[in-house]
C-alpha cells in the first residue's frame, strides 16, 4: 500500500481524540495530535492551559508544520493520521497545502458542541467553534480536487462504529482493521501535553460509546453563534457517510 496521510479536520469537542485512538490502534499508523495548535496559540493569544509550554515545546511556524505534514510519513508506517482542529488554521491561511492530503471531516451539532465547549471557556465568537474554517476547507478541496471529501459524523460513529469506519477506510482506499474498534485505556506519548486538561474522558475509554441524546436549551447569549454554525452543519451532514 502507498503510504496515506490523513488530515482529519474537525471543530472543538467532536470525538476527535477518540478517532486518533481508533486508528492509533492499528498496525500501520502513525498519528500525530493538533500540529497548528502552538501555532494558533502563538498567533492568536488565545488564553488557554499550559499555553506557554505548549507554545515553548512545539513548532509556532506554519511552513515548518506544513512542511512536516506533507513530508515522508513518521515511523515508517503507511499510514499518518493527522488530528487537526480547524479553528486552529486562521481563516486568511493559504490552504493549498491539503490537495497534498487525504482530507476527511468529522462533525457534530453545534448545539452540542456549544454546550460542551462553554464548560471550559467563554465563547467570544464564532471563529472558535471551527464551523466558518470548516466550510472553508470544505469548498475549497471541492473546488480544487473535485470531489467531495469523506465527511463522518460523531453521531454515526458513535452509534453505528464498524459501518461508519469501514465506509471510511474504504473512501481514502485504505483496509478497515478491527483494531480501530476498541484500544488499551490510558493516555499515549502521542497525546499533546494538552492532553492532561482535556483528555480525561477519552483516557478512561477503551472504545466508541453510545450517543447520548442532549436535550438542553442553549443559554440566550449563544443562540446566535449556534444560528451562524447550524447551516454549515447541516451542509456538511447531508453529505455524509451513511452508516
Amino acid at each position: 500500500m502507498n503510504s496515506v496521510r490523513i488530515a482529519m479536520w474537525s471543530g472543538p469537542r467532536c470525538i476527535s481524540t477518540a478517532m486518533m485512538r481508533s486508528f492509533e490502534n492499528r498496525n500501520d499508523t502513525f498519528v500525530i495530535d493538533e500540529p497548528f495548535y502552538a501555532y494558533y496559540l502563538n498567533k492568536f493569544g488565545a488564553k488557554h492551559p499550559m499555553r506557554d509550554k505548549i507554545i515553548n515545546k512545539y513548532e509556532c511556524k506554519s511552513e515548518n508544520i506544513i512542511s512536516y505534514l506533507t513530508g515522508q510519513v513518521p515511523g515508517q508506517k503507511d499510514i499518518w493520521y493527522q488530528k487537526h482542529m480547524a479553528h486552529h488554521v486562521p481563516l486568511e491561511m493559504d490552504i493549498s497545502w491539503i490537495k497534498q492530503v487525504a482530507n476527511c471531516f468529522l462533525i457534530r451539532n453545534p448545539k452540542e458542541v456549544i454546550l460542551s465547549f462553554q464548560k471550559q471557556f467563554p465563547i467570544k465568537n464564532v471563529e472558535q467553534l471551527g464551523y466558518k474554517q470548516l466550510y472553508k476547507l470544505f469548498n475549497f478541496h471541492v473546488e480544487h480536487l473535485g470531489f467531495i471529501p469523506p465527511i463522518i459524523d460523531s453521531q454515526d460513529v458513535l452509534d453505528h462504529s464498524r459501518d461508519v469506519l469501514t465506509k471510511l477506510c474504504d473512501k481514502v482506499n485504505i483496509p478497515f482493521s478491527d483494531n480501530m474498534l476498541s484500544w488499551p485505556a490510558g493516555g499515549r506519548d502521542s497525546d499533546g501535553i494538552w492532553g492532561k486538561f482535556w483528555y480525561k474522558n477519552v483516557e478512561q475509554s477503551t472504545g466508541f460509546q453510545r450517543y447520548n441524546s442532549v436535550d438542553i436549551k442553549l443559554p440566550n447569549h449563544l443562540e446566535d453563534f449556534y444560528k451562524e454554525c447550524l447551516p454549515i452543519y447541516e451542509e456538511l451532514h447531508s453529505n455524509r457517510i451513511l452508516a
